[in-house]
């Protein structure tokens, strides 16, 4: 007689169920340690398929290593320990750039926004420990893929520091994964992302589960290639020109000042080449001072739009009076026509955690001491604006940070933006990644709104998108202090992601309440399925073999 067993703690159980020492090879055998440390560098993989590396094609795959370990924890707890742990080991791998600021606190907010992955470890090791028979396989390419998104909205609060590292951007240079952001945003392209790579991990761990898993491998497939096809975009109409002006790296104690010398020159060089711009656009903090109470600053502007022929869409970083709220220090973008200050003003509305004010500053102050956390908080917008330009062209600004958001952008096209500007600055981290990547966040946002995207820069990368986030042009690196010109196609027509807004997101929301509400949570409490042990034998059947 025969009957099926497992193994805990070096015994043989009779429940199947995986223990804390599983037999036999593999990350079931490993030690609790051993699986730690696999655990954060299975986490922190996916971070190569953003740029710099830019490996898009490894998103696809970048999990399984992740969901492979996951499906053998010998516990309920051990599988969120492990998710825990990727989850910071994907935190500082998206966000290492980050250490010359926050230095400590880049660990302990890693370390607090990993635990966002525990209960997805323990999702995933329910639906696919063992070998996954009946709904559990489908469930698993619906319910981890989901489990993943909600993880990603509730980190893109702005408090607990944006929508940096999404999976989905990760594809910002993938012509069908663009057409699929418009249609759900980067939302939709996350959620294909996951489930690809679930499906993988039940195609080489679960023999019984491949004919299921290839099946989700083409599900995702063709809905990609179904976007591709019918997915309504935008109509090209005419062109703009916009002019992007990148002074490039100043230093010393009048950097302000310099900077702004800096791009008056390059802006009138413009003067003479060929056709005027309809736009000219500055990079963030490109201005030091309120033009409003500095006149010379703001005659200066204008007679720099006077000789070009065209706007100046500026940023000001400096104290003075909000065009809605107190006075305080304000990020704005401030548009300046021939004959000076247009009116046209917006404040900031999402400011940088730390880079642009302290949380709970009475109790975390001290983060000032030990990092280039902000010494005074930057005071926020109260609304977005819609700026019309004088050939009746409307333009949307964001700045810096905000063009993470999608939403932001999205609400800007509802108003009637025909083009999309984020002006940033990202000299501080001049030689990391995030200076490509946060570029690269132009292109998703640009194909989810379906209006093309500018995206201005102090010191790089600068760079222009059309409609459909391909990019326009070279792009002004990091080593560039120039100006360029370039033909903005003008788009009309509307995304399916500006009509119904963040569907895939109510989806995935709606899919896990379904199956907490069928008894998932129920699932929850019992122990997942085990690895298949070896068949023992019963002590009649055993007697006389020694060893055994």
């Amino acid at each position: 007689m025969r009957i099926p067993v497992g193994v805990r703690g070096g015994r043989t159980t009779a429940d199947g169920r995986a223990g804390d020492r599983p037999a036999g090879r593999g990350p079931a055998a490993w030690s609790s340690r051993r699986r730690g440390a696999a655990a954060l560098g299975a986490g922190a993989l996916p971070a190569l398929a953003f740029p710099e590396p830019s490996l898009w094609w490894f998103a696809y795959g970048a999990l399984v290593p992740w969901i492979l370990l996951l499906r053998t924890a010998p516990t309920a707890r051990r599988a969120m320990v492990e998710g825990w742990l990727g989850g910071i080991g994907f935190m500082v791998a998206v966000h290492h750039w980050l250490l010359p600021s926050l230095h400590v606190f880049l660990a302990v907010i890693a370390a607090l926004l990993g635990l966002l992955w525990a209960p997805w470890g323990l999702l995933v090791r329910h639906l696919t420990a063992g070998s996954p028979a009946g709904g559990r396989v489908p469930a698993a390419l619906v319910l981890v893929p989901s489990g993943w998104l909600v993880i990603e909205l509730v980190r893109s609060w702005e408090g607990l520091g944006g929508p940096w590292g999404l999976l989905g951007a990760s594809q910002w240079e993938v012509s069908p994964a663009l057409r699929l952001a418009s249609v759900g945003g980067v939302w939709l392209v996350s959620l294909l992302v996951v489930a690809v790579n679930t499906a993988l991990a039940l195609l080489v761990a679960v023999r019984a589960a491949r004919r299921a898993a290839v099946a989700g491998v083409l599900v995702c497939a063709t809905a990609g290639a179904c976007a591709w096809a019918w997915a309504p975009q935008p109509r090209e109409s005419g062109r703009l020109r916009v002019a992007l002006v990148q002074p490039g790296v100043v230093g010393g104690a009048d950097g302000a000042e310099r900077r702004f010398d800096r791009g008056e020159e390059l802006t009138r060089g413009l003067a003479g080449r060929g056709a005027p711009p309809d736009l000219v656009v500055w990079g963030e903090s490109s201005v030091g001072a309120d033009l409003r109470r500095r006149p010379d600053l703001a005659d200066r502007l204008a007679e720099l739009a006077r000789e070009v022929g065209a706007p100046l869409l500026v940023n000001v970083d400096a104290r003075s009076e909000g065009a809605s709220g107190p006075a305080g220090i304000y990020k704005s973008s401030v548009l300046v026509g021939p004959d000076g200050l247009t009116g046209d003003r917006y404040d900031k509305m999402r400011l940088v955690p730390f880079g642009e004010y302290v949380p709970a500053r009475s109790l975390l102050g001290w983060a000032t001491s030990v990092g280039r956390a902000a010494g005074e908080d930057r005071l926020r917008g109260t609304a977005p604006v819609v700026m019309t330009l004088p050939g009746g062209d409307r333009v949307g600004p964001l700045v810096c940070f905000e063009s993470a958001f999608p939403d932001m952008s999205r609400h800007l096209v509802l108003e009637g933006a025909g083009l999309l500007v984020a002006q940033s600055a990202t000299s501080s981290f001049q030689d990391s990644w995030a200076p490509e990547q946060h570029a690269s966040l132009g292109a998703l946002r640009a194909a989810e709104s379906g209006r093309p995207m500018v995206h201005a820069t102090l010191t790089g990368v600068s760079a222009v998108y059309g409609a459909g986030g391909r990019r326009i042009g070279s792009p002004l690196g990091t080593d560039a202090a120039a100006a360029e010109v370039y033909g903005v196609p003008r788009a009309e027509g509307t995304t399916l992601y500006v009509r119904f807004g963040d569907w895939p997101v109510y989806g995935a929301l709606g899919a896990l309440a379904v199956w907490a509400a069928a008894g998932g949570t129920r699932l929850i409490r019992r122990p997942a399925p085990g690895p298949a042990g070896r068949s023992a034998r019963t002590a009649r059947a055993s007697a006389g073999r020694p060893g055994r």
